[in-house]
C-alpha cells in the first residue's frame, strides 16, 4: 500500500497550507486512503499481533511509504478498541476497530455502532499434540538442527520477518526478524485470496456450490448473470476494476473509503466477455467471500456469527490454525482478499494442508480433485494465474516482461505459489514435498524474489 502515496502533489499540498478548513472538512480522497490505512494496520497490528502502536506506525506504515505519512499521527484507545489516524492532527481522520473474532475495520461511514456488530466470541482452539513432526505439534520442546541457508540474507531478502520450511511434512528450518518469532501473526495481504478459495471448497463439498454455478447477479437482462462461479476464481470474471496502486483506484477505494466491499464490487459493469480476459482483481475475492458467505448462511443472515465463525469452526479449527484471524469490513463481508493474520507455523499449515490435496489428519475437507484444480492454468491468464486463486509463476521481481521468472532457477514444472503484497509468498512443490512461506516488509521497489531460496532448499535437501 505504500505506493499510494508516490506522487509528491498531496505533500506539496498539505505543506503549503492552501485552504487548512476546507481540508479539514473535505480531504482529497488520498489522504482519507492514508489515514484509514495508517489507522487500519495500527489497529490490526496491536489487537491481533500485540504489537506496539508507535513501531507499527514508524515501521510498517511510515518508513516504506511516501515521506508525507511522516506526517501521521495515532491514538490508541485501548478501552474502546479502536484507532483514530489523521494528517498534522487534521486531515483525513481515518477511524479503524476492532471486533473479536473478526478483527479490525475501516469505519469509513463513521458508523462505528454498526460495524461493532459484525463480530463474534472466539473460543479457544484446542492445542495440537506436542510431536517432533510438524505440523502436528507446534511447541517448542523439540530440538531441530538448523538449517544454515536461511542464516543467508541474500537469500531471505531485505524485511524478513519469518521463513519456514516444511519438508515431507516436517518441520525442517526457520528463522525470524529481530521482534519477531513463531507466534507472531502475521498478515498475508493477498495469500489471503487462496484461503477464500478453499472456503469456496468447502461450500462445494457441502453440496452449496458448484464451479459451474453462475446467477450471482439477478437482475432481468442482467449480463452479469452469465459470470460463473469458475470464472471469478480464475480472475476471468470480465468484471471492470482497476488494482492500480499508484492513486485513488477501485482497489484503494474498495479497502479504505467503502464500508461494504463487496457491494462496492457488485457495482462494477463488464468491461469483458466472462472467461475472454484475465485480470487480478481484489474485489473479485472479496465477491468470492460474499458468495460462500451466502452459501453457508442458509436461511441464516450471511454476516451471523454463526456464518462469521464458519472459517474458523470449518478450516482453522481441523488444522489447528489457532492465531488466524480472516478480518470482516465494516458490513461484515470477509475481506478475503487481503486481510488475513496467521503465525508463520500457520500459513505453513495451510500450505501443507494444499500439498496434500485438502486432506488433514486422515479426513478430507475439500472435494476430491479441488485443489488440482486449483494448480490449473487459467486459460486467460497467459499462464501466470492458477484456475484457484494461486500463481503459477513467483514474484517478478525487475522483470516486467511477460515471460515465467520461475524458468531462469530451474524450478520444478509443478511448483506454484500464494503471494501478497510487500514480499509474502508461500511456495509449494508437490513434487518434492516441500512447503516454503517467507513473510516480511519488503516492498516491491525492492525487486526481491523468494526463487533463489527455493532453489538453494531443493538442492540441499534429499
Amino acid at each position: 500500500m505504500s505506493k499510494i502515496f508516490q506522487r509528491s502533489a498531496i505533500a506539496t499540498l498539505l505543506l503549503l497550507g492552501g485552504s487548512t478548513a476546507a481540508l479539514m472538512l473535505h480531504p482529497p480522497e488520498l489522504i482519507r486512503v492514508g489515514a484509514s490505512y495508517g489507522a487500519k494496520m495500527v489497529c490490526s497490528n496491536v489487537f491481533i499481533a500485540g504489537r506496539d502502536p508507535q513501531a507499527v506506525l514508524a515501521d510498517d506504515v511510515q518508513a516504506p511509504g511516501h515521506p508525507v505519512l511522516k506526517l501521521l499521527r495515532v491514538q490508541v484507545d485501548r478501552a474502546q478498541q479502536t484507532v483514530h489516524a489523521d494528517l498534522l492532527g487534521l486531515f483525513g481522520k481515518g477511524l479503524a476497530v476492532y471486533r473479536p473474532g473478526t478483527g479490525c475495520a475501516v469505519v469509513a461511514d463513521g458508523d462505528i455502532v454498526r460495524a461493532r456488530q459484525y463480530q463474534f466470541p472466539p473460543a479457544p482452539l484446542k492445542p495440537p499434540p506436542v510431536d517432533a513432526s510438524f505440523p502436528d505439534g507446534d511447541e517448542r520442546s523439540v530440538e531441530r538442527p538448523p538449517l544454515p541457508l536461511l542464516s543467508q540474507a541474500q537469500l531471505t531478502g531485505p524485511g524478513m520477518r519469518a521463513v519456514v520450511v516444511l519438508h515431507q511434512g516436517k518441520l525442517v528450518g526457520e528463522a525470524y526478524g529481530a521482534g519477531f518469532d513463531h507466534r507472531t501473526p502475521l498478515l498475508g495481504w493477498s495469500m489471503t485470496k487462496t484461503v477464500t478459495a478453499a472456503l469456496i471448497g468447502i461450500q462445494i463439498a457441502d453440496g452449496k456450490l458448484a464451479m459451474s454455478q453462475s446467477g450471482f447477479w439477478t437482475e432481468p437482462g442482467d449480463p452479469r448473470a452469465a459470470i460463473t462461479l469458475a470464472q471469478l476464481m480464475a480472475m476471468s470474471s470480465g468484471l471492470q476494476y482497476n488494482e492500480g496502486y499508484g492513486d485513488v483506484s477501485d482497489v484503494t477505494r474498495m479497502l479504505y473509503l467503502e464500508p461494504d466491499m463487496a457491494l462496492f464490487t457488485a457495482a462494477k459493469p463488464l468491461a469483458r466477455t466472462p472467461g475472454s480476459a484475465w485480470n487480478y482483481s481484489s474485489g473479485t475475492t472479496v465477491l468470492l467471500s460474499r458468495i460462500w458467505q451466502r452459501a453457508a448462511a442458509g436461511q441464516n443472515t450471511p454476516t451471523s456469527a454463526e456464518v462469521l465463525s464458519l472459517a474458523r469452526r470449518r478450516l482453522f479449527a481441523p488444522l489447528g490454525m489457532r492465531s488466524a484471524v480472516l478480518e470482516a469490513d465494516a458490513r461484515g463481508n470477509m475481506v478475503g482478499s487481503s486481510y488475513m493474520y496467521a503465525s508463520a507455523y500457520d500459513w505453513a499449515r495451510f500450505g501443507q494442508f494444499l500439498l496434500q490435496e485438502g486432506v488433514w489428519d486422515g479426513k478430507r475437507l475439500l472435494p476430491e480433485g479441488f485443489v488440482s484444480q486449483m494448480q490449473q492454468v487459467a486459460a486467460a491468464s497467459g499462464g501466470q494465474y492458477g484456475q484457484g486463486q494461486v500463481w503459477r509463476w513467483g514474484p517478478t521481481g525487475a522483470s516486467d516482461d511477460q515471460r515465467d521468472p520461475d524458468a531462469a532457477f530451474d524450478l520444478p514444472p509443478d511448483t506454484y505459489w500464494l503471494e501478497g503484497h510487500d514480499g509474502q509468498s508461500i511456495a509449494i512443490v508437490p513434487s518434492r514435498q516441500l512447503v516454503v512461506v517467507r513473510l516480511g516488509l519488503t516492498p516491491h521497489r525492492l525487486n526481491y524474489q523468494p526463487q533463489p531460496l527455493l532453489a538453494a532448499l531443493l538442492k540441499a535437501l534429499p
